[in-house]
């Protein structure tokens, strides 16, 4: 009888355990989108800005990323940082009308980016930094910037949603946002400014950017780690407990 309560105490802490671990990786799967760092720069300034793509899916790989650049409040100059094992093209193209954007008329801008894998891509579990150097930002509230993830089985996610779609529908699939001269919700997470003079002032912002991405992930792990060890714990004090209770009969 004894061993039979000591196998139900051992099983219930192991299910305990996993549980914990379980409730803590639900809302970090369902949180997984495509994301911009810094999310917030200012007016005229030139700015690199780093994008997050994770792969979601757990049998297939992202092969394909397209960031949808805007048209009514343009970029007049946007670049690339190459990245190992993926291609990648920026594409020109006549707007639909001019922009005034800070005082020049603007005719034609840079609209899409494309980088495309050579090899297998971004695989499951895996996550990817896509670096673009942008400028300059337009006057305005904030810019969306769509971006299609395509995958190996042939799936496409559309990140398109725009705030106040979210705010109706907030199931949708979120585009990443650059706020300007609005602020962000109170419950985004957004950088530093990211307004710069001159590329090596947009590439020191870079640098902080991922610095804060390498605290935040460290801090994750951690979190994790601290999790599976108090899981076991559970675990050895009840293999202990039943070891005492044996010991005493």
């Amino acid at each position: 009888m004894q061993h039979t309560r000591t196998q139900k105490f051992t099983r219930l802490a192991v299910g305990v355990g996993a549980g914990a671990v379980l409730a803590l990786a639900a809302p970090l799967a369902a949180s997984a989108h495509v994301t911009v760092t810094p999310d917030q720069v200012d007016a005229g300034g030139w700015s690199y800005l780093t994008f997050r793509a994770p792969t979601e899916s757990d049998t297939a790989s992202t092969t394909k990323l397209e960031f949808h650049l805007p048209k009514d409040t343009p970029f007049t100059h946007v670049s690339y940082q190459p990245v190992a094992g993926w291609t990648a093209e920026v594409s020109e193209e006549t707007l639909p009308e001019p922009v005034d954007v800070l005082g020049n008329e603007v005719a034609e801008a840079p609209t899409e980016v494309v980088y495309t894998a050579e090899d297998g891509g971004i695989e499951p579990g895996q996550v990817q930094m896509f670096t673009l150097s942008v400028g300059p930002v337009a006057d305005t509230g904030s810019i969306v910037i769509p971006v299609t993830q395509t995958y190996s089985d042939g799936t496409v996610v559309e990140w398109a949603a725009t705030p106040e779609q979210l705010e109706e529908d907030d199931t949708l699939d979120p585009a990443p946002v650059l706020w300007v001269n609005d602020a962000p919700p109170a419950d985004d997470h957004h950088g530093a400014s990211g307004g710069h003079d001159d590329e090596q002032g947009a590439a020191a912002g870079a640098g902080t950017a991922e610095a804060a991405g390498s605290t935040n992930g460290v801090t994750l792990g951690l979190s994790i780690a601290a999790l599976v060890i108090a899981a076991g714990g559970v675990l050895l004090g009840a293999v202990a407990l039943s070891r005492s209770r044996r010991a005493a009969e």
